[in-house]
């Protein structure tokens, strides 16, 4: 039975990773994959377990304690990310990212990229570095109208951005899925990785900014900013806001989805009230929009990628039916005996995030290893996984919503931005190294 468990895992897996070629949302084989093995667990009466990550063992439980016990800790994945998305399009609802673009005052090439690579590594940190990459790009879009010159800033937004979010418990699911799961803490990992993600972020923005496609200055820059009442007041309420979450589970140690639904109704009293301003409402009307008179709540709702939300679900959960057949520890027991080097094990899942979505290859590294909470594995992890996802335009969420925003060629990425990604990684492991190993000790 357990050959063919792994069998329906391998094939939900590659319809996953193949979603272009197959024209298939990757939502639909998570949701299958998920249904599948539960079920063949279920009729195969297959014995299930907990992991005592203290004494390093298998735990016999039943199948309706231990289904209980993965769901609840996937909901509170679900029911943060659900919170922030919200918060975020509370804010674009009030047009409050036009105060970012209100910033940008320079021609200069090398000074731009510049500007939009420490906006991504800020803004990836804070509001995650998909949603970064969209608002970003957005900008971009509204700055630059080169096409050629875009799809460089773009690649260096994906770059950039990803780096940003491997520090941030808040910056990249995956970081989200360690930190809600205990096993990275907020003060640890931001000790462990903000510097080796600060090193990603710079080494390739110096190098890029050396090309010759980054010289000069850009003649016809759109500098008309289209700012509307309370947006830049919406944006840093907001942005505040998610902030606010990990000083919240800190000082009360509750999981984070409660702070983030008391950070969501806050910006969502505000929201309500200005709303209801007449200065709001003239300025929606006159940009053509039509929830002038909405409720700005129900409009971010309504926008909310509910795709994502079920493909998490589909595949912690599937990911959740490897771990408590035990599978997972027992993959992770035999990958330390052959390859005892945890480095080297690091590297190759960062290199397979480039290729594997990182959000099960996170999932499974978290079913594979018991290492205590804040263990450098746990943070080794999180920025490998976070930062190598950008060696190919599709290895990340970041690089592809930015794939289909600008419709950036796989190749050109590989030849032109690839590189870049790839020294980034290594100059920012090697600096993590030096801290855990040295700074740190």
């Amino acid at each position: 039975m357990e050959t063919i468990i792994i069998i329906v895992f391998v094939l939900g897996y590659l319809s996953i990773t193949l979603e272009h070629n197959l024209k298939i949302d990757k939502l639909i084989p998570a949701l299958a994959m998920m249904a599948v093995l539960w079920a063949i667990i279920a009729l195969g009466h297959m014995d299930v377990f907990d992991i005592d990550a203290v004494n390093k063992k298998l735990l016999p439980t039943h199948i309706e304690e231990v289904l209980l016990h993965h769901l609840g800790k996937t909901a509170e994945i679900l029911v943060f990310l659900l919170g922030a998305m919200t918060i975020v399009e509370i804010i674009d609802y009030f047009n409050g990212f036009a105060t970012i673009k209100a910033f940008i005052r320079t021609n200069n090439k090398i000074r731009l990229l510049w500007i939009f690579s420490i906006l991504a590594f800020i803004l990836s940190a804070i509001i995650d570095n998909l949603t970064a990459t969209i608002v970003l790009i957005t900008i971009l879009q509204k700055v630059i109208h080169d096409r050629n010159l875009r799809l460089w800033f773009a690649g260096l937004i994906i770059v950039t951005a990803n780096a940003g979010g491997a520090w941030s418990p808040i910056g990249d699911v995956t970081t989200t899925m360690l930190w809600i799961g205990k096993k990275v803490s907020t003060p640890e990992l931001i000790k462990y990785l903000f510097v080796p993600s600060l090193v990603c972020m710079i080494v390739p923005t110096i190098i890029a900014s050396r090309y010759k496609v980054f010289q000069g200055t850009i003649d016809n820059m759109d500098s008309d900013v289209q700012t509307s009442p309370k947006g830049s007041t919406m944006l840093y309420l907001g942005l505040g806001s998610i902030l606010f979450v990990p000083v919240f589970k800190t000082v009360t140690h509750l999981p984070p989805y409660v702070g983030m639904m008391l950070s969501l109704s806050v910006v969502a009293v505000f929201a309500e009230i200005y709303s209801k301003s007449k200065a709001v409402i003239d300025a929606k009307n006159a940009a053509g929009g039509d929830h002038g008179h909405h409720n700005p709540i129900h409009h971010a709702l309504s926008r909310i990628e509910m795709p994502s939300i079920l493909f998490f679900l589909g595949i912690l959960m599937a990911v959740a039916a490897l771990e408590s057949l035990g599978l997972l520890f027992g993959f992770a027991q035999d990958l330390n005996a052959t390859i005892p080097n945890s480095d080297i094990v690091v590297g190759i899942l960062g290199s397979a995030s480039a290729i594997i979505d990182n959000v099960p290859l996170v999932a499974a590294s978290m079913g594979m290893f018991s290492e205590p909470m804040d263990h450098p594995l746990w943070h080794a992890i999180a920025f490998a996984a976070g930062t190598g996802g950008s060696m190919l335009v599709f290895g990340s969420a970041a690089g592809v919503v930015a794939m289909g925003m600008e419709k950036i060629n796989f190749f050109w990425y590989l030849k032109k931005i690839s590189i870049l990604a790839l020294i980034g990684l290594i100059s920012g492991y090697l600096t993590f190294m030096l801290f855990r190993d040295y700074i740190l000790v």
